[in-house]
């Protein structure tokens, strides 16, 4: 079982810094907002924004773990796993997810999390806090992309063991 950390790249900080900072300004200009002025909107929009931002934080990818059949993703307060049957190949192909098209998911809010699209990739689901790490794991049908603090000794770790 080897477990990788799951840095965050300058795109993700740089996005989740801007949302954040977002919400403040945006509940900082509701809250000044004259007292006779109809602010029922105006109070919608504040209190929409932290809570977009409390949806995001449950998806952070904190770290990966190998852990024989499986890859243990885990995040801020469950983990995922999925099932390595079936791997066809892993490969560490910095920005993967270049041009990609993000058709459900989370674009930045703490984590590149959900489920994208590209003319390299296909379809794929996406586990990413660092777009210049990416690892592609292809299976017979989906693709993963996720990004581990060492890329090369993740795809390593993946590689079949001699007997």
């Amino acid at each position: 079982m080897k477990e990788f950390a799951a840095p965050w790249g300058l795109t993700l900080r740089w996005s989740s810094f801007g949302l954040v900072a977002f919400a403040i300004l945006i509940s900082a200009a509701t809250a000044l907002l004259p007292r006779g002025i109809p602010a029922s909107g105006a109070w919608l929009a504040a209190g929409s924004i932290p809570l977009i931002l409390l949806c995001c934080l449950p998806f952070v990818v904190r770290s990966y773990t190998i852990a024989g059949d499986e890859l243990l993703i885990r995040r801020l307060l469950w983990t995922t796993r999925l099932p390595l049957a079936g791997l066809k190949s892993a490969e560490a192909l910095p920005r993967a997810m270049s041009g990609s098209l993000r058709t459900c998911g989370n674009g930045g809010g703490f984590s590149f999390t959900g489920w994208y699209w590209s003319k390299a990739l296909g379809s794929y689901r996406a586990f990413v806090t660092d777009l210049n790490r990416t690892v592609v794991l292809r299976f017979e049908k989906r693709t993963v992309v996720v990004s581990p603090a060492e890329p090369e000794d993740f795809v390593r770790q993946l590689a079949p063991q001699p007997s």
